[in-house]
């Protein structure tokens, strides 16, 4: 078999529900013919129909958050701190070497919504598909989300990693993780809930701040990740690169080779 490139991205589109009320990313289309005006006014004298079939360029205009989309979270997202008290980097200083690495998969379709996985979870997975853990190593989590993925609920899915979770990936030297929920973390609904009834704030974003302790990104709104084998592939994600900012788009792919 030839070399696959599956893509693991999902789209920036309007109309789907891929974040929060108000969060989500705006794409103005300028079609070719919107667009006329605005290339005319280039080169005085020019009219629309001295134009090949009278059209002008396609272009779009685009209102983003840097987490919309299939994006890397860079260590500073989580907090101004990593590795207990280094300042954090941002997506522009992330190392490339991160980026590009052999993918491991934990399948963890099976657990419900607002599941918060353990360090037991991972361990018991990682011997279900017989591997060990490797320094760099791309770990990426197929939960309920990526098939709820265009509906309603679709922020409302999957479970998240907990802090213990994220610090068994992290103390194996794993730094760069994924997932195809919304957030790496369990959704808000679910953690709002259980802070009403217990009040306990570190409960809060803690797979996330696991990188105060340990420096790391992982990727957010991965899809297709059901198509992928346990091992046997490579995950590619190189982040945009904007100054000092928390986090950028990505487009993700997995390769897997002959």
């Amino acid at each position: 078999m030839p070399r696959q490139i599956i893509d693991i991205s999902i789209f920036l589109e309007n109309d789907v529900i891929s974040d929060p009320p108000g969060s989500q990313p705006k794409i103005e289309y300028i079609d070719h013919q919107a667009s006329v005006p605005g290339m005319t006014a280039f080169f005085p004298g020019l009219e629309k129909d001295d134009l090949p079939d009278g059209e002008g360029w396609a272009v779009e205009r685009v209102a983003l958050s840097t987490h919309n989309g299939t994006h890397l979270d860079a260590p500073y997202h989580f907090a101004s701190t990593m590795n207990r008290g280094e300042r954090a980097i941002t997506i522009d200083e992330v190392p490339l070497e991160w980026c590009f690495q052999p993918g491991v998969k934990l399948d963890f379709r099976h657990f419900g919504d607002g599941y918060v996985a353990t360090a037991d979870d991972v361990e018991a997975e990682l011997k279900r598909i017989g591997h060990t853990l490797a320094p760099l190593e791309i770990v990426v989590v197929n939960t309920a989300a990526g098939t709820a993925f265009g509906g309603d609920n679709y922020v409302d899915t999957g479970c998240g990693m907990g802090l213990e979770a994220t610090m068994y990936l992290l103390e194996r030297g794993v730094r760069l993780t994924g997932t195809d929920a919304w957030s790496w973390d369990a959704p808000f609904s679910f953690t709002a809930q259980r802070y009403r009834e217990s009040k306990e704030a570190a409960i809060i974003w803690e797979g996330h701040r696991a990188g105060r302790n340990i420096g790391y990104c992982h990727i957010e709104k991965l899809h297709n990740l059901e198509c992928l084998p346990a091992t046997g592939f490579t995950v590619a994600c190189f982040p945009m690169k904007i100054r000092g900012a928390s986090a950028g788009w990505t487009r993700a792919v997995a390769i897997i080779e002959d």
